[in-house]
């Protein structure tokens, strides 16, 4: 038991750190934002689809037609949000666009009451006011300025989609494992494939010096770090996996400025923290209270 634990601690972690290192990668490929995630999607979806047969495991998601709508509606978020994400990357940098996407939680913990009927606490409020003006702090001076950029907006976007994703996802909780990630991914191509069919046809130019970071893409930090995730979130406990996912993030900033010499100012540093801690502790603060409830 405890080796399967500890199994499952570093599978999960390693996904992390892979995910964290998404924007760096994509950083070394030469193509639109679009066309990585394109490219991404479908290297990934092939990973899986070929883990969950070699597994041996039955597909199961037509038996909740409702739930099957709900993990469709989740993929095609995910497809948008990743999309959104990808130029954002582009445009103001993996840092920055990092911290904005990951209010994508808080979204969702503010919004719980009224989808999921969890009970609006004093915890809940205190990280979402943190993490506004963890934002504030982030992107003031642009605020204070008047200029919104696009890839502000983007951001913002990629965090609104995220939330949506998860929140769909949630919902579908009859199809679990390896089966939603594989499903959800699928419907993910599909959603990017048919926009970049309409924007400009399915063809994407790959030369040589493209080809590795994308496969390093697709296979390890999409394939082989979503089957990690999802082989190990079900043999962790709850607020272990809602903690320990600040890594994902943290790594990101870690990684940005280490390998491309990203920096943020002192202010932009202090709204990270605020923005991360503020999310990890409505999350502890919620788990805490739902042990809470069903203790009693």
């Amino acid at each position: 038991m405890v080796g399967i634990l500890k199994n499952a601690y570093v599978k999960y972690v390693v996904a992390l750190l892979l995910f964290g290192s998404n924007g760096i990668v994509a950083s070394y490929i030469l193509l639109n934002s679009y066309e990585i995630v394109y490219l991404r999607t479908l290297i990934g979806s092939i990973f899986l689809i070929i883990v969950f047969f070699l597994s041996k495991q039955k597909l199961q998601f037509w038996g909740n037609k409702s739930h099957l709508l709900y993990l469709v509606i989740s993929g095609v978020a995910m497809g948008a949000s990743w999309i959104f994400l990808f130029e954002a990357f582009a445009q103001i940098g993996v840092s920055i666009a990092t911290l904005i996407y990951y209010c994508g939680p808080v979204i969702v913990m503010m919004l719980s009451p009224f989808i999921f009927r969890e009970k609006m606490t004093s915890a809940k409020v205190v990280g979402f006011l943190a993490v506004i003006l963890g934002m504030l702090c982030v992107n003031g001076q642009a605020f204070v300025q008047g200029k919104i950029s696009w890839g502000l907006i983007l951001g913002m976007l990629s965090a609104i989609t995220y939330a949506i994703m998860v929140i769909f996802n949630k919902k579908a909780s009859s199809i679990t494992g390896l089966e939603n990630a594989m499903c959800q991914l699928v419907i993910s191509f599909i959603t990017v494939a048919i926009f970049i069919g309409l924007k400009q046809g399915f063809s994407v130019n790959i030369s040589d010096g493209n080809l590795i970071p994308i496969l390093v893409l697709g296979v390890a930090s999409t394939g082989i770090g979503c089957y990690f995730y999802f082989s190990s979130i079900g043999s962790l406990p709850v607020q272990t996996v809602s903690i320990l996912g600040y890594l994902e993030p943290l790594s990101a900033l870690i990684f940005s400025a280490a390998i491309l010499g990203e920096e943020l100012s002192l202010v932009q540093v202090a709204g990270a923290v605020l923005i991360l801690g503020g999310a990890a502790f409505g999350e502890l603060f919620r788990q805490k209270g739902q042990e809470k409830v069903s203790s009693e």
